[in-house]
């Protein structure tokens, strides 16, 4: 579906900012705001600013304020969305070296790492406290890590014995 056509010969969709994955595209939206202080400094109204670039009035007129009282800085943002982390790479990087040397060598009974002693690593050695889901996040978005599950095979089994029972035994039972 194509966008309407404007003065600049752009279609309106080329213009809007669109979304990576999920999140904002931050420069798209800075690349906005600049587009809005050069009209500004170029002597453009406020009502054409939200026309062209079609943003709200009530934005045009807080970017024209941003921009009057500081300038093109003004308008550059935090060049994030969202609150910081608690935790820095540093951090992270130390987290993921203790949780590589294994569950039992940070004190647990078996070889498996569930969410909630990954937790209790987590604030061991940073003092941050997380929940389950916050966890999650941490060890996939943060570490890159994936949930793995051991097989859930008897200590005892027999790989030979039951390859010799496919091959010897089922053929005659199958019959």
């Amino acid at each position: 579906m194509a966008g309407k056509e404007t003065g600049s010969g752009e279609s309106s969709d080329a213009r809007k900012v669109r979304q990576r994955g999920g999140r904002r595209d931050l420069d798209a939206l800075r690349d906005r705001r600049m587009r809005a202080a050069e009209m500004f400094a170029a002597g453009r109204r406020q009502i054409d600013v939200a026309v062209e670039l079609e943003v709200s009035q009530q934005t045009a007129s807080r970017w024209h304020r941003q921009w009057t009282e500081g300038g093109n800085e003004a308008l550059e943002g935090a060049g994030r969305a969202g609150r910081r982390p608690r935790l820095d790479d540093a951090q992270i990087e130390a987290i993921r070296e203790e949780l590589l040397k294994g569950p039992q060598a940070n004190g647990f009974a078996t070889g498996v790492w569930t969410l909630g002693r990954v937790a209790i690593v987590i604030e061991r050695l940073t003092g941050v406290t997380y929940g389950p889901t916050q966890t999650w996040t941490i060890l996939r978005t943060r570490l890159g890590w994936s949930r793995q599950r051991p097989a859930r095979r008897a200590v005892e089994r027999d790989e030979d014995a039951i390859v010799a029972w496919r091959e010897n035994e089922w053929p005659r039972i199958k019959k």
